[in-house]
């Protein structure tokens, strides 16, 4: 072998060392530059429509989210967010459904209504139809109604997931999956916070839509009656959802009755109105000049809340 080509072959084994030791050196990550900031959809019914608003001013002021966590209906919410859907195509959305296109009266021991209509339009709706498919990380979280306990669903088929989040204890029926027989999340996850951690968000944006004080001269009916009775169940239980939140973003909806779809353009002016007062607090988060250590994994270490048992499916 002649004396050029050792020299280059010996050119060639440097740069291949020095490439071996770059991938093994530990990296690290600017958290101005990649705050993976998540955001919780909470539930609240025809009230939900407010995440909208929400998701729009994000959307404007370029906040990079990262993940995203619904429960009841912040799961279809954050289902059309997460498959592409912009804040004005959810919009469009919003302002033409109403209870009919999604759930149907009918007669059991179970519920007055079933939401097996939700089904056609999720598949309408919907871009993609599967976690896996997202363009942003999804969870959806439902209540095993024998246990008692919190299930998260993060990966195969999105819209029955999405069905038993939604599966309103009292109004709607419970939703089998898996040999489950699964309730609304808000039993268990009233705002998803606490499985945005376990995904690996270092920040979290909690949208709360508190309805105290929507019946004010008194309930309506049944719906009304039940719908208080969440309310005030996830007041009680509010310390363990906000000890995983950074930020709580609580929309008005105080007056908005539990199926005011026909009032979604002044939810959705509630949710912006509410995000707006929560952005220089969001904004700080992305000129934070602290960096996290990264193992040769490439997954950053953070520290993680402590957190109600839950399953991950």
């Amino acid at each position: 072998m002649g004396s050029r080509a050792v020299k280059v072959l010996g050119k060639l084994v440097r740069v291949l060392d020095a490439f071996t030791r770059e991938l093994a050196r530990p990296r690290t990550v600017d958290s101005g530059s990649n705050p993976q900031i998540g955001l919780a959809l909470g539930g609240g019914f025809a009230r939900g429509l407010a995440h909208i608003g929400v998701i729009r001013v994000l959307q404007q002021e370029n906040i990079p989210i990262g993940f995203v966590a619904g429960t009841s209906v912040g799961s279809v919410i954050g289902a059309g967010f997460c498959c592409g859907l912009s804040a004005e195509e959810l919009e469009d959305v919003a302002l033409r459904v109403r209870f009919k296109h999604f759930a149907r009266w009918t007669i059991s021991r179970f519920g007055f209504a079933s939401n097996d209509r939700m089904t056609g339009f999720l598949r309408r709706t919907l871009k993609s139809m599967t976690f896996e498919e997202l363009e942003i990380p999804l969870a959806v979280t439902a209540t095993d109604f024998v246990t008692g306990d919190a299930v998260v669903f993060r990966s195969g088929d999105v819209i029955d997931p999405v069905r038993a989040s939604c599966a309103y204890p009292g109004m709607f029926l419970p939703v089998n999956l898996g040999g489950r027989l699964l309730v609304d999340g808000m039993l268990s996850n009233a705002v998803p916070t606490l499985p945005l951690r376990e995904m690996g968000a270092r920040r979290v944006i909690a949208v709360h839509l508190n309805g105290d004080g929507m019946n004010l001269n008194g309930p309506r009916h049944i719906f009304d009656v039940i719908g208080q009775c969440f309310s005030i169940a996830q007041q009680r239980m509010s310390s363990v959802w906000r000890s995983a939140a950074d930020v709580v973003i609580n929309p008005d909806v105080r007056g908005f009755s539990y199926d005011c779809f026909d009032r979604a353009a002044e939810l959705i002016v509630a949710g912006e109105t509410a995000a707006r007062l929560a952005m220089p607090a969001i904004r700080a988060w992305l000129a934070e000049p602290q960096s996290t250590t990264l193992g040769q994994s490439g997954v950053a270490a953070a520290a993680q809340p402590a957190s109600a048992p839950a399953s991950s499916l």
